[in-house]
């Protein structure tokens, strides 16, 4: 290998980036569900309340 050992990162170090990195990107893919099935939801409620009038 042509890279020095000082400047190269650890193996943890790169997992523990690519980890966090992947949590980040589960987190925004789950708020963006969560508001999906929110309007849904409130879209079936306003719908049953303008039948029942």
């Amino acid at each position: 290998m042509d890279r020095q050992p000082d400047s190269e990162e650890t193996r943890q170090e790169r997992r523990e980036k690519k980890l966090r990195k992947k949590r980040e990107r589960i987190r925004k893919h789950g708020r963006s569900l969560a508001s999906i099935y929110r309007d849904a939801i409130l879209k079936r409620l306003r719908g049953k309340r303008r039948a029942e009038q």
